[in-house]
């Protein structure tokens, strides 16, 4: 798995007039969990841009002055108007320790029940993947180059390298549904059938 670099200061006082100030020099303030104790620090606003605003599951490398951690991203809070960037938790990973996350869900492939005219509709963008650091994937790869109108692609039939999917086995990744258009042409297709049988037996 890809992983973005996030340089910030351990900050030593963790109250709330402290935490006000930081948000006012345009910092962000974090903790990072999963250590023999929690470390707090700050670091820019921006700096969490390509972390924050994107699809993509990363890991972090986070240096604080020399200090240096590997995470993931465990939660984040919004302001409810601005949406500016409150507070985020980290959780350090640790190479021997599988750990849970969220990668996406990549399409590949061309169903075939889409190219007669069926909608493909993603009911899982994103999966819960089991893994040591080091086996993270970008992301799960679902093909779809089976999928006939009307069938469904399910969590058992995609490709596991090294990790698992947390997930129940009856969990729908997609479908091919059949759209308004393909289900009008197949019932005045039904429609022509039974006249041109009705003309026959005359």
């Amino acid at each position: 798995m890809k992983s973005i670099s996030i340089k910030g200061s351990e900050r030593e006082s963790v109250g709330k007039v402290a935490t006000k100030a930081v948000r006012n020099a345009g910092m962000v303030p974090c903790v990072i969990y999963g250590g023999s104790q929690p470390v707090h620090f700050q670091a820019e606003a921006k700096a969490f841009k390509s972390l924050v605003y994107t699809p993509n599951a990363h890991t972090v490398a986070i240096d604080l002055g020399g200090k240096k951690f590997n995470a993931i991203l465990q939660d984040i809070q919004f302001h409810p108007v601005s949406d500016a960037i409150l507070h985020i938790d980290f959780f350090q990973l640790s190479d021997d320790k599988e750990i849970i996350m969220e990668v996406p869900v990549k399409i590949t492939g061309t169903s075939p029940g889409v190219l007669l005219g069926g909608v493909l509709n993603l009911n899982q963008r994103r999966l819960k993947v089991k893994a040591l650091p080091k086996n993270l994937p970008d992301f799960v790869e679902a093909n779809i180059s089976e999928l006939q109108m009307g069938n469904k692609l399910y969590v058992t039939k995609l490709a596991t390298n090294n990790f698992k999917l947390m997930h129940p086995d009856n969990t729908v990744v997609c479908q091919v549904k059949i759209s308004r258009a393909a289900m009008k042409a197949a019932q005045e297709a039904a429609k022509a059938e039974k006249a041109a049988t009705k003309g026959k037996k005359k």
